[in-house]
């Protein structure tokens, strides 16, 4: 198992989407940023041509409570494309490349492999997520918000980490359809499906009973009301992410991988 991990994070880490991956969570943390900016004083963000005349923006409390509800929101909705494309990559490329079958040849085995694959994107998401909430902090300083205190600090912490722990649980699926599709495609075209179904399914108000929609609505994405979900949403989201590695590490096991 330390190979397998110390080999895929070896692929990272020679590869350039650890840097785009960073880059990506650096212009969600400073969009979230800038929102707040505008929501402190519309008015100035307007003659600084930050805001259309007619533009509206949500109800976002211009203090550290709102900011690291913010952060939580972007995390939960930019997070499934951030950390799906990751975990697309590092299953997906074995295929693309034609190195899964070598790959599954090793005396490594083919379970502890992607294990490896999975702890790896694991580890790297929540690297990413605790980076965006430093940049979070940083930028929550310079903009000298109102409402400090550790327990607000701590709670949009232990909020940010839940979010981002299911989205990047969810991601399970991404591996599954890589592996199955042999390939990006089949990944990337169930990221885009997961995506649009959870805005369809939340905005008719069945979203906590859909797994992808419950990070969104765990972060308060549409109220402080919808923080509290049913212990049911969670339990799906458990099921979603113990369905989909298991069935990848059948698949991986089982399947016929020639070619």
């Amino acid at each position: 198992m330390t190979a397998a991990i110390s080999s895929e994070w070896l692929k990272l880490r020679r590869s350039r989407l650890w840097w785009i991956t960073i880059l990506a969570t650096t212009v969600a943390a400073l969009a979230g940023a800038l929102f707040i900016f505008i929501g402190q004083d519309p008015d100035r963000a307007r003659a600084l041509g930050l805001l259309g005349a007619k533009a509206q923006l949500a109800s976002i409390p211009a203090d550290w409570n709102g900011h690291c509800g913010l952060l939580a929101q972007i995390m939960a909705v930019g997070g499934i494309c951030i950390f799906g494309i990751l975990t697309i990559w590092m299953f997906g490329r074995e295929y693309a490349d034609r190195t899964m079958k070598d790959l599954l040849a090793l005396p490594t085995s083919r379970t502890a492999i992607i294990c490896a694959k999975f702890i790896v994107i694991d580890a790297w998401c929540l690297l990413l997520t605790g980076y965006a909430y430093a940049i979070g902090l940083a930028t929550g300083a310079l903009l000298r918000l109102p409402g400090w205190s550790l327990g607000v600090a701590g709670f949009g912490l232990l909020r940010l980490f839940v979010t981002a722990a299911m989205t990047i649980g969810l991601t399970t699926v991404l591996a599954l359809a890589a592996s199955i599709g042999r390939g990006y495609l089949a990944a990337f075209g169930t990221m885009i499906v997961t995506v649009f179904l959870a805005q369809i399914i939340a905005a008719l108000g069945y979203g906590q009973y859909f797994p992808w929609s419950v990070p969104a609505l765990f972060s308060g994405i549409a109220g402080p009301d919808t923080s509290s979900l049913p212990v049911l949403s969670f339990v799906s989201v458990a099921a979603v992410v113990v369905a989909a590695t298991t069935a990848t590490v059948v698949w991986a096991n089982r399947a016929d991988q020639a070619g």
